[in-house]
């Protein structure tokens, strides 16, 4: 529950900052929290007063934890607020990130995104790869993420490198065991599997 807390929390955070109404002192110091820079003197008040009046920051990354202790990161090139004021935020070229706590990763690059943070969930679209430590490599239109359970599924249909071949599937749930098993991928609606079995060594004369 408290790692739930803590990651409810940085989105809140993160979506105040975006909010229009929000004071140049403090977009000022969501800049320096969202590049990571460490000094005011590394920020341009010009940029900042740019990113006021177009109600867009440059940059942004939120890190938090998982309901099982995972690491979760987002980062994007730019985010805007929901100019309805609503809870929603677009970002782009996002990037998404979850380090397990089994040493397991999984790596996600998109084109677009949009972050509900009243939902906790993370829409990733534009062509989304997805990058595991396994091995495996996957594209994919778009895809869903559960920032709360770092749950990870696809769209739709998606096609995949394996370490043993290409496989098709209609979609892919990606999640990490809550028992310790570590990361867990379930291909469904109609998978198509072209194995490549291992090159054997040459022989020694």
């Amino acid at each position: 529950m408290a790692a739930a807390t803590n990651f409810h929390s940085q989105l809140v955070g993160w979506l105040k900052i975006l909010l229009p109404l929000a004071a140049l002192m403090l977009l000022s110091t969501l800049f320096l929290f969202a590049r990571n820079t460490g000094t005011p003197t590394e920020i341009p008040f010009a940029e900042i007063d740019a990113a006021a009046a177009e109600q867009r920051i440059a940059a942004p990354r939120f890190s938090g934890l998982t309901n099982t202790g995972d690491t979760l990161a987002i980062s994007a090139e730019a985010a805007r607020p929901d100019a309805n004021g609503g809870t929603e935020v677009t970002i782009d070229k996002p990037r998404l990130s979850l380090d397990a706590t089994d040493g397991t990763t999984l790596r996600i690059s998109a084109g677009t995104g949009l972050v509900d943070t009243a939902a906790k969930t993370a829409h990733l679209g534009g062509l989304a790869r997805l990058e595991t430590s396994s091995g495996y490599v996957m594209e994919t239109a778009g895809l869903q993420a559960d920032l709360t359970t770092g749950t990870v599924t696809s769209d739709g249909a998606l096609e995949v490198q394996a370490p043993f071949g290409q496989l098709n599937a209609g979609q892919v749930t990606i999640q990490t065991g809550s028992d310790g098993t570590g990361q867990q991928m379930n291909f469904t609606k109609g998978v198509k599997l072209v194995y490549t079995p291992p090159t054997a060594a040459p022989k020694d004369d």
